[in-house]
């Protein structure tokens, strides 16, 4: 059985002030939740102060992105090892914000999950199609392409380190939410693949989530597909009652 995974991707978004206060909003309010994990992804400078607060929590810390090297001359940049020492225990890898606003490619995905599995983290690799290659029929395609390359020459020991996002770009706060049946679509066409370029008990284990506008009015329905694993949720996830709901999507 895949254990669901929800995840809040806090973005651009939250001093040290106002993460600490989610942080101990959120925390009694998902205290009693089972049967699911829950990262956050609070920004790079408010991780440790974070992680200290939940330091008796079962919630996870996710960086939002991380380099490929351990070490060097490289400004500005965050190595896995950098987040490992922060306390984190994922790393969310080739957000489509980062692919459109910072040049992110397949190749640079695949470099960045391998020096994260390395260093011991769970990669949360995002992917998924933009409106005007789903309008011209591109979904697979694309699809296809960002998994062949973006996984390239992993291991099936690797593999357990990594959680897929499927994000449609087009839904990625534009309020527009893949319909289940779309979201069950690609999921299965996720799944297939990487039975292909793996093995079929690997894809059987890959928790696949999904993104794009998730709110507490969809999560249900969305968790009812069979092929979604969970959700990689931003702007819901910026309000502790917002993100415990869709935390406690079963009730």
């Amino acid at each position: 059985m895949r254990i669901p995974v929800i995840a809040g991707n806090w973005k651009l978004f939250k001093k040290t002030a106002e993460a600490l206060r989610l942080v101990q909003e959120l925390s009694p309010l998902v205290a009693d939740a089972r049967g699911v994990e829950i990262v956050l992804a609070p920004s790079f400078t408010v991780l440790g102060p974070v992680r200290s607060l939940l330091n008796d929590s079962s919630i996870s810390i996710a960086g939002q992105d991380c380099f490929w090297e351990d070490e060097g001359a490289y400004t500005g940049e965050v190595s896995p090892g950098m987040l490992v020492d922060a306390g984190c225990s994922h790393v969310i890898i080739g957000h489509s914000e980062r692919r459109h606003f910072f040049g992110e490619t397949d190749e640079t995905v695949n470099k960045k999950i391998r020096a994260a599995i390395r260093a011991g983290l769970t990669a949360i690799v995002c992917i998924g199609e933009t409106l005007q290659e789903r309008e011209r029929n591109e979904t697979f395609d694309i699809l296809e392409r960002q998994i062949k390359t973006g996984l390239r020459n992993l291991s099936t020991d690797e593999m357990e380190k990594v959680l897929l996002a499927y994000e449609p770009v087009w839904a990625i706060g534009t309020g527009k939410t893949a319909t289940d049946e779309q979201a069950q679509e690609a999921h299965a066409f996720i799944r297939r693949l990487v039975a292909e370029y793996f093995s079929g008990p690997v894809a059987d284990g890959l928790r696949i989530l999904y993104g794009g506008s998730v709110k507490p009015d969809n999560i249900r329905s969305l968790m009812t597909q069979p092929d979604v694993d969970g959700a990689l949720v931003g702007g819901a996830s910026l309000t502790a009652e917002s993100f415990a709901a869709i935390i406690h999507y079963q009730k």
